[in-house]
């Protein structure tokens, strides 16, 4: 196959757009008022929310660019280099769906096998869908699970996040991310149980509004990719807002996720060598023909692209508590300290993760000291308004 053809072949692969899900067509998400004599108050189980059950804090920067993820392939001499990097704090969502186009691409060459770049949740995927594909793949990268940045994540299916400017948009990237977020939304959806640590949970977004506004992304999500909710009226809910939005969401657990990943990545015969790349030129000595580079924030000092910058966020987490089975969203929002992002709760296995950080341009792994306190005393005082409502603990 020549170059010409290959490149074009790539090009089709990566921007081929078959689900009917992913028409351009907004749909508003269902949200649903049942009449108060249908349904009963809610009656949660109560976080204990303190400083002294504060376990740890994490640290990871996410690799946005404001165009959105990098999704395209492109000749090395006699190489092919398939780019799959830039996801923001999408990554953990979409990697399923972009590293099955990425194989897709993978997939016209003639030879199969591959070199993966990268062992964090982009280059775990890519290299299973690879697999998929009869490929033999060997994973090169500096760090490994539990030392990657999607260990840092809090990990849910919330494709947009972090993700893209909507100013910056383009219909060709639309697409690639449509088709990529349906993909990966199917995916999640099999791998739910124990063993990936993939599971639904019922999210509460609090407010004062009794209507939830736009995403600032507009119609990027399909709406069929948007589960619907019920908004429950002051008084039949436990939190100290007007309002309380339910929806069924996917989380995923970073710690038993990708370490299942790498089980299953070694189990199809995969390998993993600890190596760095310094320029892509040192891609050249690698005995594979294909190459997927999944490096993330990596690819901008390996690439020159300088439009990558990190969304540094960080995680406080609580000691676990099992009863918790909601996870809570609230969009008190503090741009100067914590950035464009609201304060959530997930429970996890491994503790109860406090969010709310997201901080531009910001490169250091060090803890925002100012802006962890801001968060954990914004969550105790949201679980002891709570607790004065003199709930029992409950399930839902």
């Amino acid at each position: 196959m020549n170059r010409r053809a290959l490149l074009k072949s790539a090009s089709a692969a990566l921007l081929a757009f078959g689900f009917d899900g992913c028409a351009t067509r907004r749909i508003a998400r269902n949200v649903s008022t049942f009449p108060a004599d249908a349904r009963s108050p809610l009656k949660l189980s109560l976080v204990e929310a303190s400083w002294d059950r504060v376990i740890r804090t994490t640290v990871g920067l996410r690799p946005h660019r404001d165009s959105g993820f990098v999704l395209r392939a492109e000749k090395l001499d006699e190489k092919l280099l398939v780019h799959n990097y830039g996801h923001g704090g999408s990554g953990m969502s979409l990697s399923w769906g972009t590293g099955y186009m990425a194989a897709e691409t993978a997939a016209q060459h003639d030879q199969r096998l591959a070199a993966v770049i990268g062992c964090g949740v982009t280059g775990l995927t890519t290299a299973r869908q690879l697999q998929r594909r009869g490929f033999d793949v060997t994973i090169y990268a500096m760090s490994v699970p539990p030392d990657t940045t999607s260990n840092m994540s809090l990990a849910g299916f919330t494709p947009t996040s972090g993700l893209i400017e909507n100013t910056r948009r383009t219909p060709e990237w639309t697409e690639q991310f449509r088709r990529a977020a349906q993909i990966a939304y199917r995916q999640l959806q099999l791998l739910t149980g124990p063993y990936y640590g993939v599971s639904w949970i019922y999210n509460f977004n609090l407010t004062d509004e009794p209507e939830e506004g736009p995403p600032e992304t507009g119609d990027l999500l399909p709406a069929e990719l948007r589960t619907g909710g019920v908004r429950f009226e002051p008084g039949e809910h436990p939190f100290p807002t007007k309002y309380a939005f339910r929806r069924p969401v996917i989380r995923i657990e970073p710690s038993i996720y990708l370490e299942a990943l790498v089980r299953d990545f070694l189990s199809f015969g995969g390998r993993i060598i600890i190596r760095k790349f310094d320029t892509p030129s040192d891609f050249m000595s690698l005995p594979q023909p294909v190459i997927i580079n999944c490096t993330g924030l990596g690819s901008r000092m390996l690439l020159g692209d300088e439009e990558l910058v990190p969304l540094k966020g960080q995680l406080t987490h609580f000691v676990p508590q099992p009863e918790i089975n909601y996870q809570t969203t609230n969009d008190a929002r503090n741009r100067a300290l914590r950035g464009n992002i609201g304060i959530h709760m997930m429970p996890r296995t491994d503790g109860l993760a406090l969010g709310g950080t997201s901080e531009r341009g910001v490169w250091t792994l060090e803890p925002n000291e100012e802006a962890r306190q801001e968060v954990v005393n914004q969550h105790i005082q949201l679980f002891a308004a709570m607790r004065k409502t003199g709930l029992s603990p409950s399930r839902i």
